[in-house]
């Protein structure tokens, strides 16, 4: 996966398409990433003591990763792999640019 927690990304699929985001966290084992405050969803959470009420809670839910593209310049780019040294890094395929 070419993706890393807090890379910035826009959305190019589904009902969040064209939105931008940050990656709060990634699922690589299931190809999904979680973007800060995208996809949010309502969830009930139940009273935790007697007394208490329950509440609604807006939630962010993670989406495919594919779904989703890196940003650079404010356009979504894909990515390929360089190698300087003996290190692997992360380049645009647009411009060459290191990410």
């Amino acid at each position: 996966m070419s993706i890393k927690k807090g890379d910035n990304v826009i959305v190019i699929a589904g009902s969040e398409k064209g939105k931008k985001g940050q990656i709060a966290r990634v699922f690589a084992d299931r190809n999904l990433v979680l973007i800060e405050g995208l996809n949010l969803m309502k969830r009930h959470q139940k009273a935790r003591k007697a007394g208490q009420k329950g509440q609604v809670v807006e939630k962010a839910m993670p989406i495919n990763a594919s779904n989703v593209a890196l940003v650079e310049g404010g356009k979504p780019v894909k990515t390929g792999q360089k190698k300087v040294g003996e290190k692997w890094i992360r380049v645009s395929r647009k411009t060459g640019k290191e990410i």
